[in-house]
């Protein structure tokens, strides 16, 4: 089975996001990776629910709503509705009690769910919400800008959930993802990799996207 190549458009021309997304597409890629963050959870501001229905409209590709922003809970519905195929929240972004009640929530809109978590948390904390999770996004960089060194120790935290997840379970990695970090992601067992920059910026986009399948 091939990867899950998920690029991210934080690192696509924004003047030409309609272009760059069919790019993409025609480079094989099947997911789109969409950051959501609001400037309090991270230290920056993207995009929100109008970009993402402008880009259902322009696109089948699989919509990957990564949700870098507080009370995620507030903004499931709208995401929904603009059409999000998979919604992350961040574990650091939940109270531990309410994140099962949220991952039912977002289930209830017959969508897949995914939860992440930042370079200093643990990885032990998805362990109790693996069976109810679709995917675990693991960060590879601190989230909030693009263009940052992979760190390989967060890598390291794919090798346990491939053991307690099932086969099923998408185990996703986002920051500073390349042919050659992609290679140690999926050496640990991930499936899923986001990459903006090493895909946008690259001289020849079709072959940065087949270089990570």
């Amino acid at each position: 089975m091939k990867n899950i190549v998920s690029p991210s458009i934080l690192s696509a021309d924004f003047a030409n996001l309609e272009r760059d997304i069919k790019r993409v597409k025609d480079a094989g890629a099947q997911w789109l990776h969409i950051d959501v963050m609001d400037g309090h959870f991270v230290p920056n501001i993207t995009i929100g629910v109008p970009v993402v229905a402008s880009i259902r409209k322009i696109t089948d590709l699989f919509l990957d709503v990564h949700l870098m922003i507080e009370n995620p809970k507030d903004y499931i519905e709208p995401f929904v509705k603009a059409g999000a195929d998979i919604i992350t929240f961040h574990y650091e972004a939940v109270e531990p009690e309410s994140i099962s009640e949220l991952i039912e929530y977002i289930k209830s809109f017959n969508i897949k769910v995914g939860m992440s978590i930042k370079p200093k948390t643990s990885v032990e904390v998805l362990y109790p919400y693996l069976n109810e999770l679709d995917m675990v996004l693991i960060m590879t960089v601190e989230p909030g800008f693009g263009g940052q060194k992979f760190m390989e120790d967060c890598a390291e935290k794919i090798i346990p959930l491939k053991s307690r997840g099932s086969e099923d379970l998408i185990i996703q990695v986002d920051g500073g993802i390349n042919a050659d970090t992609a290679r140690i992601c999926t050496s640990y067992g991930a499936n899923s990799l986001v990459s903006g920059n090493y895909i946008y910026k690259a001289d020849d986009l079709n072959s940065a996207v087949k270089s990570l399948f």
